[in-house]
């Protein structure tokens, strides 16, 4: 989770991501970010997010995408 929690912040280092749960909701994160995060997500965790895998649930927060993260990997 904390790999996880350095790329979020390297995206936007403005947010409080381990309590924020309205990322998308809230458009705190637009399309280019979560392009840029899935992008370092397959990287760094060797997963392939495809995209039927990026819908709002799965990136709303930070926990959210660690969930998913953690089912690709299973």
């Amino acid at each position: 989770m904390e790999q996880l929690l350095e790329i979020l912040e390297e995206v936007n280092p403005d947010v409080d991501f381990e309590n924020t749960t309205t990322l998308i909701d809230d458009g705190i994160l637009d399309s280019f970010a979560i392009l840029e995060i899935v992008g370092e997500i397959n990287e760094e965790f060797d997963v392939e997010i495809n995209a039927p895998d990026i819908i709002p649930e799965n990136f709303n927060s930070a926990e959210a995408i660690w969930n998913l993260i953690q089912r690709l990997q299973a």
